[in-house]
């Protein structure tokens, strides 16, 4: 992830962007492609998307993630894991294993 990051920031500073890369600016930014996203499934089965379409507009997901992990120095690895450890107790294997109930409805 950091080669693609330094990859983004460049390509941002190149621009002189950086101004419009606040974290509302950004946190918008990824709800909007990530609607895009969504959008590729509408009317559809998961099957019948276009797979370079949600590709492209994952890595506008991803990069934008990125970009707002950085304003706050977030390592994004070590945030992920860390949340994944959050939900090892909120979803015990006993408990929610094969069921998609919610960690407060289990």
């Amino acid at each position: 992830m950091r080669k693609a990051l330094e990859a983004l920031i460049q390509f941002r500073d190149e621009r002189n962007w950086k101004q419009f890369h606040n974290s509302k600016d950004l946190a918008i930014a990824i709800q909007i492609e990530a609607s895009e996203l969504v959008e590729e499934f509408l009317w559809k089965s998961s099957e019948e998307g276009d797979v370079q379409k949600i590709k492209e507009e994952l890595a506008d997901v991803i990069s934008y993630c990125l970009l707002f992990a950085n304003n706050y120095g977030f390592d994004i690895e070590n945030i992920v894991l860390e949340k994944i450890e959050k939900n090892r107790k909120r979803y015990p294997v006993e408990k929610s294993k094969d069921s998609a109930k919610k960690y407060t409805d289990l």
